[in-house]
This record gives C-alpha cells, structure tokens and sequence, in this order.
C-alpha cells in the first residue's frame, strides 16, 4: 500500500485512504473540493491550515 508524505497530493491521499476527506477535516480543511487540491499537497495544506502535519500523517496512514 502506498505511503502519504507531505508531498503527497491532497487527491492522491483522498484515493489511498477512504477516510482520508474526514481525517483533513478534523484538522481544518473543510474545502477539499476546491480548484487548489487538486495541486496542493498534504504538507502545503498543513502550512496553510496550521494543522499538526506529522500527527496528520499518522493518522492518515492508519488506515482501517
């Protein structure tokens, strides 16, 4: 199964875990539809939404 890293895409992520989309949310991203996640990365989105990036990468690679 592939790994999500910082560099992975916000999308890329949305299709290696399920939960991913409710995961991003808890930590603030509510709009993962918009034209920028489709570029963006996960590390990117972080930065921008101040979000714990390393506690977000655990928990979107525990995947059930």
């Amino acid at each position: 199964m592939k790994k999500i890293t910082a560099d992975t895409l916000i999308m890329e992520a949305l299709d290696i875990n399920p939960n991913a989309a409710e995961i991003l949310m808890n930590y603030g991203m509510h709009c993962l539809g918009c034209a920028l996640s489709h570029g963006e990365t996960v590390g990117q989105a972080a930065g921008v939404h101040d979000a714990d990036l390393e506690a977000m990468l655990k928990d979107l690679n525990d995947i059930k």
